[in-house]
């Protein structure tokens, strides 16, 4: 039983830095703390120079950045180089299971080494890899980030730069790439900048990642984010001048479509993404969530708000404090407790699992509970399936009354971009025809209330609404998605 199912899995997480003589062990703790990104798999590539050659040394395997790089020695006699690259991975499609797919991929051709990590999902990856097959291509994975590799391999230009370049502006979709080759640290980002990603500095080096939690780790300092279609060049040179190479991919504009969901649920709060921070944003949400959709007390006593913890604790805290400038008779409590150490999938034999079901990852504090209304707040609902079971978990710590407030709008819609939804028949909203009464009833609780799209958007106060992608919430998409794409191939 994966305990974590009726929950948006994340994309993934990448790392890379250029000209530090502790390269492998840096992205170590970057890839520690974009955990949350990705726990099924983790690698890293250092590029070292020897004789005069550059070789590209790789560690990766299923697992947790821990599990997977747990003996030391590793960085001292395997993962040696100044230029490294990280991944992260969940998988968006594909088998999650085979190492094939773990990331950062490496090939050496006519050009030298290259090797590439990525955050997202390319819409067009069928058509690009049909095409390639269909010229001799052999591919050894699942993955549409292969894709890139091959395209790169293929092409006729005389350097890596422009290869990495005209390879980009063949694909579509949603992209945050990090790039090692012989030379350089490259970075590039769809031209709707869709995935977070950022640089940062460390002393006389230079990283690119996928949150600003990484930089902070390795007490690194955050420059800029890499802006929507650009690419990043690092190497020696640019370094040592403290400057960067950089450079429009495309040279239309396109609209910005950052994905919302980062700010709901996917980034750490202690991250800034997309040029704001991430616990602003959330406080926001449930400030907002709280000015439409409030709750009161029957009897006048008390409200007590508490989160799905850890994702909602923010929104829980935005929603208490706009309770009590409304004037609503409110606490913030810690009404669940959640163990974190249950580890990615926890497997429960037998007829237990139906018996125990949340209770292996929640459990209630009752003194907080009992003849209580309380006020439940959760990021999102995907299938229900945990959120009925976590509702009658607090059933049985006796309270007055169940409130479900959501500080999202209801999910109708997979995502092809790089978040792991199920398809539209498994998603609550979607089985009831968007109809929250019948949610309710589902779910067990008094009442259920999710954000708008359009509250939604209005918490947003630092960008304009134009910015976003709504698609899982509206099911518009703002880039086309190849004709037979699947939840089951061509992924990240």
């Amino acid at each position: 039983m994966n305990i974590d199912l009726d929950k948006p899995r994340c994309n993934c997480g990448i790392f890379g830095i250029a000209s530090n003589k502790d390269a492998a062990l840096t992205t170590y703790y970057g890839l520690h703390s974009l955990q949350h990104r990705g726990q099924e798999a983790a690698g890293i590539i250092a590029a070292e120079k020897k004789n005069q050659k550059t070789v590209f040394n790789i560690h990766k395997d299923l697992g947790l950045v821990s599990e997977v790089f747990g003996d030391p020695s590793i960085f001292e006699n395997k993962l040696v180089g100044d230029f490294a690259i990280g991944h992260n991975r969940y998988s968006t499609t594909g088998a999650s299971d085979s190492s094939k797919n773990i990331q950062p991929f490496f090939v050496n051709y006519r050009l030298g080494n290259i090797a590439i990590a990525h955050n997202g999902n390319l819409t067009n990856a069928k058509e690009l890899r049909d095409e390639l097959v269909n010229d001799g291509a052999i591919f050894q994975t699942t993955s549409d980030s292969e894709v890139v590799l091959h395209l790169i391999a293929k092409s006729r230009l005389q350097n890596q730069i422009d290869q990495i370049r005209e390879a980009l502006q063949k694909i579509q979709g949603a992209y945050s790439f990090v790039v090692l080759t012989n030379n350089y640290l490259v970075a590039a980002r769809d031209p709707h900048g869709f995935r977070p990603l950022c640089i940062g500095k460390l002393n006389g080096s230079f990283i690119v990642t996928s949150e600003t939690c990484a930089l902070d780790i390795n007490s690194a300092e955050y420059i800029r984010d890499v802006e929507p279609g650009e690419m990043i060049i690092i190497d020696e040179e640019g370094i040592k001048s403290n400057t960067f190479k950089s450079e429009k991919i495309f040279t239309e504009e396109s609209p910005k479509k950052h994905c919302i969901f980062e700010y709901i649920y996917f980034s750490r709060p202690d991250s800034k993404i997309f040029g704001s921070n991430v616990d602003k944003m959330r406080r926001k949400l449930g400030k907002v969530l709280a000015q439409n959709h409030p709750v009161v007390d029957k009897d006048g006593e008390k409200v007590i708000v508490i989160s799905v913890p850890d994702s909602s604790n923010t929104a829980a805290i935005g929603f208490q404090t706009q309770l009590v400038k409304q004037g609503i008779s409110s606490r913030l409590e810690i009404g669940l407790i959640r163990s974190h150490y249950i580890g990615r999938t926890f497997i429960l034999p037998g007829q237990k699992a139906r018996e125990i079901g949340v209770k292996i990852k929640f459990n209630t504090v009752k003194g907080v509970l009992e003849n209580k209304t309380v006020v439940l707040i959760d990021d999102s609902i995907v299938r229900g399936t945990t959120s009925k079971q976590l509702v009658r978990l607090i059933r049985e710590a006796k309270p007055k009354e169940i409130h479900l407030r959501i500080s999202s709008p209801p999910i109708i819609s997979p995502c092809y971009y790089g978040m792991d939804f199920p398809s539209k028949d498994e998603l609550i909203a979607h089985k009831y025809n968007e109809d929250i009464n019948k949610i309710r009833d589902y779910l067990e609780v008094d009442s259920l209330e999710y954000l708008t799209e359009n509250e939604l958007l209005e918490a947003m106060t630092d960008h304009s609404p134009d910015e976003f992608c709504t698609a899982c919430f509206s099911g518009n998409y703002p880039i086309p998605v190849s004709h037979g794409i699947t939840k089951d191939v061509y992924e990240n």
